[in-house]
């Protein structure tokens, strides 16, 4: 499955639902927007709305297939991502998100495009490195969490720790404001606003879990 395809259930998680109308994909009960859980699939990689008691009961911890998706952010106040370990993680694009493939047992990079998400090949050990300077590699729940990398050209490198459906929810956003060459100014600004709201949620790793 390529990385389009497989974004798609993403995508379509949110289609055709009035807002205040969701429902959970299990019982079909309406939830509130804000009151409910998502799950990963993990061999589909489909997304799924659910309420607290599906989710709670779908994701038992004997259940290999569908992981509730945390609502953490993570950031450690000890490292700043160099250029020089940026360009050993061969994304060709400052804006990306790394996770753990349980189906592939791999490290998959993933970054927002017009055509929605494109995968980058790691080179073998990328995240080897990294995780010998900054905690947050450990941290990283495989399928459901995800290293978030921001940053203009010319300017620093953010990483977070992120959800994986705030992941794809950027590449939506990427994919629908991007406008000609350069993506425009509303899909930049739409992006800092997507960042701007996850550092209001995020917090930092415990000392004892930095490097």
């Amino acid at each position: 499955m390529n990385a389009l395809a497989a974004l798609e259930p993403f995508l379509r998680a949110g289609r055709g639902i009035a807002p205040g109308q969701e429902r959970c994909g299990v019982c079909t009960q309406v939830i509130d927007e804000e009151g409910h859980e998502h799950l990963v699939d993990v061999e589909s990689r489909a997304l799924l709305c659910a309420c607290p008691t599906c989710a709670i009961t779908l994701a038992a911890p004997n259940n290999r297939t569908l992981r509730i998706v945390p609502r953490r952010v993570l950031f450690d106040p000890d490292f700043r991502l160099d250029e020089a370990q940026w360009a050993a993680l061969a994304i060709p694009v400052r804006l990306a998100f790394v996770f753990y493939n349980s189906r592939l047992a791999r490290w998959v990079a993933l970054y927002p495009s017009p055509g929605g998400a494109a995968e980058a090949e790691l080179p073998p050990g990328a995240l080897d490195d990294l995780a010998t300077v900054t905690g947050l590699i450990a941290e990283i729940q495989p399928d459901v969490e995800a290293l978030l990398v921001h940053g203009r050209r010319g300017g620093p490198l953010e990483t977070l720790v992120a959800p994986i459906d705030a992941c794809y929810r950027l590449v939506g956003e990427v994919r629908r404001h991007w406008r000609g060459f350069s993506g425009g100014d509303v899909v930049w600004r739409r992006i800092e606003t997507f960042f701007a709201e996850l550092r209001t949620r995020a917090t930092p790793l415990e000392p004892e879990d930095r490097r």
